[in-house]
């Protein structure tokens, strides 16, 4: 057996081991909201989770504001009374998602193509007598070479797609950017019976852009992520089972 083979088996069963080792967690945090349900999770720092990782992006030089201490109006403030908007880390904003998508995709490829090709030898140098006899009857000078290929695809492709979401929830401000955005984190979880629905929004937005009332929609977020699923009774029925989904990967026709 070549090496490459040998790595291809080993790389094959580390992913099947690894699938399965995944899908027995899954399994048993399925066997435990047995009779329970799904458990909520608890309300912890998000910037303490282990995936959690700090916003970075591009930022203009910082510039020192002037101080006139005679002055009523503060450096960086917008109006003469307090502000009550987010404005620092720890700080809570409503966030309003109202997400009303659709797209429709229709693709059509169709591609024929015939070629054929017929080459004789009725004068080479004499050659073409040795060909007769050395074989009489396989071999006709005329058409010594005679080649033909017929191609002929087909495909069709139809993509619809139609999402509404529509949810007016609470963030938390975790990172103030040096130029002065705020990268928020927004969770929330809800049980109905067994099913868990599950709720994560995170963005980058301006301080500028919310509401008077603390509140900003999601189009004026950016670079937002939105995750909106659930697990329970109803998604494990929607779902194959792990064996169905393994199959479907290594399947290779």
């Amino acid at each position: 057996m070549s090496n490459h083979t040998t790595r291809s088996l080993f790389r094959l069963s580390a992913a099947v081991l690894i699938a399965i080792g995944l899908a027995g967690c899954n399994t048993l945090s399925r066997i435990s909201d047995v009779n329970g349900g799904p458990k909520l999770t608890e309300i912890t720092n998000p910037t303490a989770q282990p995936n959690y990782r700090p916003v970075s992006m591009p930022m203009p030089a910082p510039v020192t504001p002037n101080v006139n201490p005679n002055s009523l109006w503060r450096s960086g403030a917008k109006a003469f009374f307090r502000d009550h908007r987010a404005k620092e880390i720890g700080d809570i904003l409503t966030v309003q998602l109202n997400l009303a998508d659709s797209a429709s995709l229709e693709n059509e490829t169709t591609r024929d193509r015939a070629d054929s090709e017929d080459t004789d030898v009725t004068n080479l140098l004499g050659l073409e007598l040795e060909f007769a006899k050395k074989l009489p009857q396989g071999v006709d000078p005329t058409s010594m070479i005679s080649f033909g290929s017929a191609h002929s695809t087909s495909g069709d492709g139809t993509i619809e797609r139609k999402e509404t979401v529509t949810l007016t929830f609470a963030a938390v401000v975790t990172q103030i950017l040096p130029n002065g955005a705020l990268a928020i984190i927004g969770r929330q979880e809800v049980r109905v019976n067994n099913e868990l629905r599950q709720l994560m929004v995170t963005g980058v937005v301006r301080p500028e852009d919310i509401e008077s009332d603390n509140t900003i929609t999601h189009t004026k977020i950016a670079e937002m992520r939105v995750a909106y699923g659930g697990r329970g009774t109803l998604s494990d029925l929607q779902q194959p089972r792990w064996g169905t989904q393994l199959w479907d990967i290594l399947f290779p026709f």
